[in-house]
């Protein structure tokens, strides 16, 4: 054959493509379930620190089986719940299957009105008290924010938070993870579930004595606006199940006698029974 030629030039081409194309595709394939194992400890690890089980520095030793060990060891139960907070399904925690909901940008998707959330919920046991691990996803201002925020047994206090990004800018945004002191102000706060914002990260500076707000990073608004937004439209996703947790209740008006009452007393929307006389407005105990 005419090496010279345009035939011989596309043919060897195409056989060079074909084998770094066969190579790459065996590398991505053999190197997957590593990729795989190093996401899943990632994540625990970064449960296991906002529930205050491992401290940083003894995580950034730790392999990943030992991770994993960790979390079998700690991990009381997993689950998923719905929208109305009403459990779906458990999730396998046993340390040689491990099964994580990590799919966070999709369930991001789904409680903003794609479809219904398959929302999860890791218990933790520290020193026989049940801890409540919570994840929250949105965008910062360079590319999506995460993490996860610990609860008391009634949840009624944070006892911790992780922060993670995948973008955001050194020395400033990327201080949601690199800023432990930032991490930090969360322990010891509440959620106010009956309010419209559960949380605040305020620029500025909280308002002294404030239960449910933290200082926002100085000199990153808008990663702070992301996170602030991130933390509040899923822990809004989780209110019901916070709320049995609490032992509050949520309410909602069913209208007046006439006015489509009766479905909501009767267990339709609200799911509950109903408060209120007839003329008034019937509240809806959930």
């Amino acid at each position: 054959m005419n090496t010279n030629s345009n035939t011989y030039t596309v043919i060897y081409t195409t056989i060079i493509v074909v084998i770094v194309a066969a190579v790459l595709a065996f590398v991505a394939m053999t190197l997957k379930p590593l990729q795989d194992a190093n996401v899943k400890a990632e994540t625990i690890s970064q449960m296991l620190s906002a529930a205050q089980l491992v401290n940083d520095s003894d995580l950034q030793k730790m392999d990943n089986r030992a991770v994993l060990s960790k979390y079998s060891e700690s991990v009381r139960t997993a689950f998923l719940i719905n929208s109305k907070g009403a459990k779906v399904r458990e999730l396998n925690t046993e340390e040689g299957s491990i099964e994580l909901a990590d799919n966070l940008k999709e369930q991001n998707y789904n409680i903003k009105g794609a479809g219904e959330p398959n929302l999860p919920v890791y218990v933790f046991d520290k020193a026989g008290e049940e801890i409540y691990v919570l994840p929250v996803y949105g965008a910062g201002l360079w590319g999506p924010v995460w993490g996860y925020i610990a609860f008391n047994a009634d949840c009624s206090k944070i006892v911790g938070a992780y922060f993670d990004h995948s973008g955001e800018t050194p020395g400033l945004g990327a201080k949601i993870k690199d800023e432990p002191s930032f991490r930090e102000q969360f322990a010891g706060k509440s959620v106010d579930v009956t309010g419209t914002k559960l949380f605040s990260i305020v620029k500025g500076g909280a308002p002294e004595g404030a239960t449910g707000a933290v200082d926002a990073i100085a000199g990153a608004t808008m990663t702070c606006k992301g996170l602030d937004a991130a933390i509040n439209t899923w822990l809004s996703a989780y209110k019901p199940f916070l709320a049995t947790q609490m032992g509050a209740s949520l309410s909602q008006g069913c209208g007046s006698c006439g006015e489509n009452s009766g479905d909501c007393c009767g267990g339709g929307d609200c799911g509950g029974s109903c408060n209120g006389s007839c003329g008034g407005n019937h509240q809806c105990n959930r």
